[in-house]
């Protein structure tokens, strides 16, 4: 089998009961198999080799049934438009119109939290969005600060990024080069204790470039028992990921 005259590789893409299929080479795998990656919304066709990425393939289009059902469970898109309420960082925001440049508006006596943009469409969702990434920043910039004083590690910069694959990145710094965490504007859409989580996590990464003992440990002592955080970004993490599409 191949696809567009080519033998098929990994990374290929193919589409199977309206769902895209990922075709990936899994060495370690003992057989071909299919599993849901909720975040990207996609099927991945595993195979223990690229000889038998065809047979991977033909396997997901003999699943189109199981295919189309997994996709059903996953979270609707919602259209981002006035009216809707969303969440920043735990707090309730009523999305609505205006005919001046998006706005965050802190919330004030019994009136919540607010975002007001104009546009219609794609260009009112890109406003709203560009607002949250803002407070994201401007959140996640504040628990970085807040939490390498606790670890004593020198400041990293933070950006904002729209991974699929990951909620945070830290890269270590290097010789004339400072440290550098990047954070999903995605979970400013989480509650704070979440997104404090993996601040925490990102920071820990500036002591320990791994996942071991000692890492946990700083995590641990930053933030508590991790795990419900974890939980619950598996859990929600499609819905996160859902949002403005």
């Amino acid at each position: 089998m191949s696809l567009f005259g080519r033998a098929l590789a990994d990374g290929d893409r193919l589409e199977v009961a309206g769902a895209v299929v990922r075709l990936k080479v899994h060495r370690s795998a003992r057989r071909v198999s299919l599993r849901l990656d909720r975040t990207k919304r996609e099927i991945v066709a595993t195979a223990p080799s690229q000889r038998r990425l065809a047979e991977a393939a033909a396997f997901a289009r003999d699943r189109a049934s199981w295919i189309a059902e997994r996709l059903a469970e996953l979270p609707q898109v919602e259209a981002v438009a006035p009216g809707m309420t969303i969440h920043l960082f735990g707090e309730p925001c009523l999305l609505g119109a205006s005919d001046k440049p998006a706005r965050l508006h802190p919330a004030s006596g019994e009136a919540p939290m607010s975002i007001t943009a104009r546009g219609e469409g794609a260009v009112y969702a890109n406003a709203v969005v560009r607002i949250i990434r803002r407070e994201a920043l401007r959140v996640f910039t504040e628990r970085t600060i807040f939490y390498c004083e606790r670890l004593g590690a020198k400041l990293p910069s933070v950006t904002i990024m729209d991974a699929r694959a990951r909620w945070g990145s830290c890269r270590p710094g290097l010789p004339g080069k400072p440290a550098a965490i990047r954070y999903s504007w995605r979970l400013a859409l989480a509650p704070f204790e979440v997104a404090d989580y993996v601040a925490a996590h990102e920071c820990a990464h500036l002591l320990e470039l791994n996942h071991g003992p000692r890492f946990w440990g700083h995590v641990k002592a930053l933030v508590g028992d991790e795990r419900p955080h974890r939980a619950w970004l598996r859990a929600e993490g499609a819905r996160l990921h859902a949002f403005g599409r």
